[in-house]
């Protein structure tokens, strides 16, 4: 195929992913799971066009998401995550990305005027919104956590203080590494009840405090010798991180250290590849979110005060870690 051929094929990817985001915004995946049945009882169930919904279901089966065998539709092995009723469910990023579906479409217009005006720094979204975020995260971050609380020596640490901590997921696999630590999750009041509710599940509750606040604002808690910043600098401006580190500086234990989990970026800002296109993912989403770069971001450190400043993992997919020491 000549390379004009694949790039006129990789412009066509929109028309694939609508397909699949219409499907999961329609619950399209977990009806089918619950039962199979034709196109017609679908959509005679969820109100939607019979016609249409055939062409979508179709066009999913050509996508090696569905399967057919006398007018009935099924999952297939490639689709079975998509329903919310696997316990490996990936349906809260599919409605994520289906939500950035919307921020992504401003991108020519952000380029032309870069015109945001959102009052507040950071990400915002409805309840709906909020609670389909989080659930992405933790389909993301479930695996990695527990490959980098593996990878990273965790015996050091007596408590840790997760900033922005969502619900959970590296707290989880941080204490589960090292039983000894607790450990404070830090995040927004509406965010706190899905984090109470996966430390419980993970039957965390005596270890684990969850506290409401704003890191852009809000009194960090105290008394932590780890702080974690997991996903987080990549949606914050210089300056907002720059604020960020020295306020962590201020309520860390002295001798304490200062993680960040995310894309670290080579000098030329094109490597790794998914951090080039996670840059254009906050210049859509935020006011003044980006990805760094490894001497961004220990000039931060280094200004909040902190030490020994390291990248100590590399990776292509935010797996990067870098630490700073408080000194002691």
């Amino acid at each position: 195929m000549a390379q004009v051929d694949i790039f006129l094929t990789e412009s066509r990817g929109f028309m694939r992913s609508r397909v699949i985001l219409t499907a999961a915004e329609l619950d399209i995946f977990t009806l089918l799971d619950e039962k199979p049945r034709s196109a017609e009882a679908l959509a005679a169930e969820k109100n939607l066009d019979a016609r249409a919904a055939t062409r979508v279901m179709d066009c999913l089966i050509s996508l090696g998401l569905l399967k057919k065998s006398g007018g009935i539709y099924k999952l297939t092995e490639n689709s079975i995550r998509f329903s919310s009723r696997h316990s490996e469910t990936v349906l809260p990023m599919l409605l994520h990305m289906n939500r950035l579906w919307n921020t992504w479409s401003s991108l020519t217009e952000v380029v032309r005027q870069r015109s945001r005006s959102e009052d507040e720094p950071g990400i915002h979204f409805d309840e709906s919104g909020w609670r389909s975020f989080i659930g992405a995260m933790h389909v993301i971050g479930r695996d990695l956590a527990q490959v980098i609380a593996r990878d990273y020596d965790l015996t050091r640490f007596k408590r840790l203080l997760d900033i922005g901590g969502a619900s959970g997921t590296y707290t989880i696999a941080f204490l589960q590494r090292n039983p000894a630590m607790t450990a404070v999750i830090f995040d927004l009041e509406n965010v706190i009840p899905m984090a109470k509710e996966r430390i419980s599940e993970a039957r965390l509750e005596r270890s684990v405090d969850l506290v409401a606040g704003n890191f852009y604002h809000d009194k960090l808690p105290r008394g932590c010798d780890l702080a974690l910043l997991s996903a987080i600098i990549h949606q914050n401006s210089p300056e907002q991180n720059l604020d960020l580190f020295t306020r962590i500086f201020d309520v860390l234990e002295p001798g304490g250290t200062l993680l960040i989990r995310d894309h670290i970026m080579d000098e030329s800002r094109t490597h790794p590849p998914a951090g080039a296109m996670f840059a254009l993912n906050m210049l859509v989403n935020t006011q003044g979110g980006d990805t760094y770069t490894l001497r961004e971001v220990k000039e931060w450190y280094e200004k909040a005060g902190f030490t020994d400043v390291k990248q100590v993992r590399h990776g292509e997919a935010m797996d990067c870690l870098v630490e700073g020491r408080k000194p002691a």
